[in-house]
């Protein structure tokens, strides 16, 4: 036991701030992204829609990994009522706080446009009931909420961990939301796939445990075979989504895609190869912003957004693919450049807790990086 102590010790982490960094603005582009649906025609067209919003399409499932791989020596020093318990009290509270902001302005529009247009008021239960739904399974919220859920099947079952087995069954599950996506047995939001993303988490714990033998294997492959590899999936992933569209799916850009679920894993290969970019996290902070960002930067795209360009009458349906891809540039610019800004602003205050920082979260946060 002694041994291993000494082996781990040896372990860092720093690459997890790189990769959350790059995940975090992956997700905050695709949130901001208006080239959803199927409005363009031109098969040239659909490819580089399909192509701009593939690229960071990796983002989602790279998270539950780092996740996976920051979690990995919590199951061995927690019980799984205290993880759970810390977990709660770092992530729920400040969770819980931006859901109730979201709901507030949400009710706050609401008023505001039956009054303006007075229209019979609507049954403010009825309101209340939808408008949580919706910002819990069908928006960046629901990551919280499934990224628990997937802990807590994990620790249920924590003498398989590290079963391949254990793993192969949760690869399983998740393939099966993948070909759910061509015969639709079950809707086929990846927001509702409450078990598709176990796997990932269980992979980033395994892969974290033997962390050694992954860095020697990925030091044996060469950059050129590395970024190679990943660009012909990023080409099938392309391709995938226009056969949906043919198709005629309602959800082509779902991220549980078998050439997705590819790309983003040699896309984590990739990064993990790649190592902390010191410059990127000295001036983003990746540690201290990124669940801030995640919290908030949803809110802007509800409600700051639409009025911001409102007065330019924008219709999307009526762009070119190019006035599309640009238009998305210039909503991430600002969605992600006001939320820094924001939660920059809440680390210097006593407000920070809502931005999921504290005592306890400090110290959760820095002992998985050097272990």
């Amino acid at each position: 036991m002694g041994d291993i102590t000494v082996v781990k010790e040896k372990h860092n982490f720093d690459f997890v701030d790189t990769i959350r960094c790059i995940s975090m603005i992956g997700i905050v582009f695709e949130h901001s992204t208006v080239l959803w649906g199927d409005f363009f025609k031109k098969t040239g067209d659909r490819i580089i829609q399909a192509s701009t919003i593939q690229s960071f399409k990796f983002a989602t499932i790279a998270f539950f990994l780092i996740g996976g791989f920051l979690i990995n020596h919590k199951f061995t020093e927690y019980t799984p009522f205290q993880y759970i318990k810390n977990r709660f009290k770092n992530t729920i509270g400040p969770w819980l706080f931006w859901v109730v902001i979201l709901i507030l302005l949400d009710i706050g529009h609401m008023l505001f446009m039956t009054y303006k247009f007075d229209h019979e008021p609507e049954s403010f239960f009825h309101f209340l009931l939808e408008d949580l739904r919706r910002i819990v399974f069908y928006t960046s919220y629901w990551f919280i909420f499934n990224f628990l859920f997937c802990i807590a099947i994990l620790l249920f079952f924590k003498k398989y961990i590290y079963s391949l087995w254990f793993g192969a069954f949760w690869g399983a599950v998740s393939l099966f939301y993948s070909v759910n996506l061509y015969y639709r047995w079950i809707p086929t939001e990846h927001t509702t796939a409450l078990f598709g993303f176990v796997f990932y988490l269980w992979l980033g714990v395994y892969l974290s445990k033997y962390y050694d033998k992954v860095s020697i294997f990925i030091s044996k492959i060469s950059w050129i075979w590395m970024i190679l590899i990943n660009v012909v999936l990023f080409l099938l992933a392309d391709l995938e989504i226009l056969h949906l569209m043919q198709m005629g799916s309602v959800d082509s850009f779902n991220t549980l895609r078998v050439s997705n679920i590819l790309y983003s894993l040699t896309m984590f290969l990739l990064l993990l190869k790649m190592g902390p970019l010191e410059r990127l996290q000295k001036y983003l902070k990746p540690r201290e912003t990124t669940f801030g960002i995640y919290l908030i930067h949803q809110i802007w795209i509800f409600r700051l957004l639409p009025e911001l360009f409102r007065p330019f009458n924008i219709k999307v349906e009526e762009m070119t693919v190019y006035g599309a891809v640009s238009y998305t540039i210039l909503r991430f610019i600002v969605v992600y450049g006001l939320t820094f800004l924001l939660v920059k602003l809440l680390l210097k205050t006593r407000f920070k807790w809502i931005i999921g920082i504290g005592k306890s979260s400090n110290r959760l946060n820095k002992t998985p990086l050097k272990n």
